[in-house]
């Protein structure tokens, strides 16, 4: 059997370290599932920068280092940015109101034919014919 694949954005991560309600459950999950082999969790390096610097903001350097430990031996696949995904992400953002980081977790969940995992408004607003979306709720 073929495990299914989704696709984490910076939110849905910085759900699961923060712990918030529904949205961290439901990644806790996913994360099981990966751990099993049913499913590869995906996750971008622009996407994984981002949830760096958000860490830093919120808790300092030092603790976002601990936390890109923990992101690191999860069973997250990270997924390299050349430049067919540059090229995408750039397509997205030109077209929809999303952030850039935004636009390469959209355009990674495309090339990948997989949902984004997400509760971000800016990537929940956009049309369903631009990306599927898992949504988490808080």
């Amino acid at each position: 059997m073929r495990a299914g694949v989704a696709v984490a954005d910076s939110w849905a991560i910085l759900a699961l370290m923060r712990g918030e309600g529904e949205a961290g459950r439901t990644m806790r999950r996913l994360l099981q599932r990966a751990r099993s082999g049913n499913l590869r969790l995906l996750l971008n390096l622009v996407n994984l920068g981002e949830v760096f610097y958000r860490t830093i903001q919120l808790v300092g350097e030092a603790k976002a280092e601990e936390h890109l430990g923990l992101i690191r031996a999860t069973p997250i696949e990270l997924v390299p940015v050349k430049e067919p995904l540059v090229l995408a992400a750039a397509r997205i953002k030109a077209r929809h109101p999303l952030s850039y980081a935004d636009a390469f977790a959209v355009a990674t969940a495309r090339m990948e034919r997989a949902p984004v995992v997400t509760g971000d408004p800016e990537i929940l607003s956009l049309p369903r014919d631009v990306v599927r979306i898992r949504r988490l709720q808080r």
